[in-house]
């Protein structure tokens, strides 16, 4: 049976960073204009005057201090308060190519192979800026990769999702080596005017080499014991936003065409799917939470990866057994459980195990079962 290994990571990680003090300072600005603009219907009761955020709000609800972006000037501009990001020309390289092409590098340098090598491309995230051409097939472009290319879209879950796509790849045969990359620009998406989630996400690309035992030939990579996918209907976290609501009048201006969520029933509601998940996927190939080193979890909300941890092991997880890197990169939808293996994963010993688990909109959830090769 061909065995499946995870050879390289790679990690882009934009220049500007806006901390938790500056959102909160453009927020409360805007807050602070509005609610003087609406004095009058606020007053007789007519338009609910907006409340402001804190940095203390922020850190409780959600761990999250601060977070890397493509665009730092529009965003925490009161009067403009999202990311300004001119569209490039057909001729030029795509904002979510060129991220790729700069994490590509590093996971294929890591992996010790050339884009030759590679026969297959996935990008896999929560947001594509166009349908087509496939940004897959744009960096396979640029990157000179022979094979083919698609794009996938399972929202948080995309890069597990990718994951399990290029691992029943290389098992079937039809590729040797496959890349899966996450360039996410979720502040493209995020409504910096809502209160509830106006600090939740960040910009980021991660890239991951799958190969085939057969041809792979980095010390330290990671063997995929199994993996395990779960998808389940839910309105609580939805994006309305489409090309067919692009042109109607009663969409400008709509909330629910960028992220809207339901906070505390995604909580409630997705912290027993995933934990049920691990452990059912742990169960099946006769392994234990104990016989588990760490958990990369996807990096969405402190409490929620604290209690998931917790339901698994049956204790309080350590910061070794599940490591954080929302605090500084926030939420950045797929490639957070990347972020997390990719920083934290040097220190594994041959044949110690973790999981790669992200979650959310859909609901969706990947696990990823890893053994470090001797």
């Amino acid at each position: 049976m061909t065995k499946v290994l995870i050879t390289g990571t790679g990690l882009f990680t934009p220049e500007d960073s806006v901390s938790n003090e500056e959102l909160v300072l453009a927020f409360n600005t805007y807050v602070e204009n509005f609610n003087t603009e609406h004095a009058a219907e606020i007053e007789a009761g007519s338009v609910e005057a907006l409340a402001p955020s804190s940095v203390e709000f922020i850190e409780k609800a959600s761990g999250i201090k601060s977070r890397f972006v493509m665009n730092k000037s529009g965003i925490i501009d009161p009067d403009i308060m999202c990311p300004r990001l001119p569209e490039r020309s057909n001729e030029e390289p795509s904002i979510l190519a060129e991220m790729s092409v700069k994490a590509t590098r590093e996971a294929m340098q890591q992996a010790g192979i050339e884009s030759t090598d590679i026969d297959a491309v996935l990008v896999a995230c929560s947001n594509l800026q166009r349908p087509y051409p496939a940004i897959a097939v744009e960096v396979q472009e640029l990157l000179g990769i022979e094979g083919f290319g698609f794009d996938m879209n399972v929202a948080c879950s995309s890069a597990t999702f990718g994951i399990q796509t290029g691992y029943d790849m290389i098992r079937s045969g039809s590729a040797r080596r496959v890349l899966v990359v996450n360039p996410e620009i979720c502040t493209g998406h995020l409504n910096f005017r809502d209160r509830d989630s106006h600090f939740i996400f960040g910009d980021v690309c991660t890239a991951v080499i799958l190969e085939s035992d057969a041809v792979a030939s980095a010390e330290g990579s990671f063997e995929i014991v199994d993996t395990r996918l779960i998808t389940k209907f839910s309105n609580n976290i939805r994006n309305n936003f489409g090309f067919l609501n692009r042109t109607a009048p009663e969409t400008v201006g709509a909330k629910d065409k960028l992220f809207v969520q339901e906070g505390r029933k995604v909580f409630r509601e997705v912290v027993p799917m995933v934990a049920e998940l691990i452990e059912k996927h742990l169960n099946d190939n006769s392994l234990a939470a104990d016989d588990l080193r760490r958990m990369w979890l996807h990096q969405a909300n402190r409490g929620m990866n604290d209690l998931i941890a917790k339901k698994v092991l049956g204790r309080d997880p350590s910061e070794t057994e599940q490591p954080t890197v929302l605090d500084e990169y926030a939420n950045t939808s797929s490639a957070g459980s990347i972020i997390a293996f990719h920083k934290h994963k040097e220190d594994f010993d041959a044949g110690e195990l973790g999981v790669i688990c992200s979650f959310g909109a859909g609901y969706s959830a990947g696990s990823v079962i890893v053994r470090r090769s001797a």
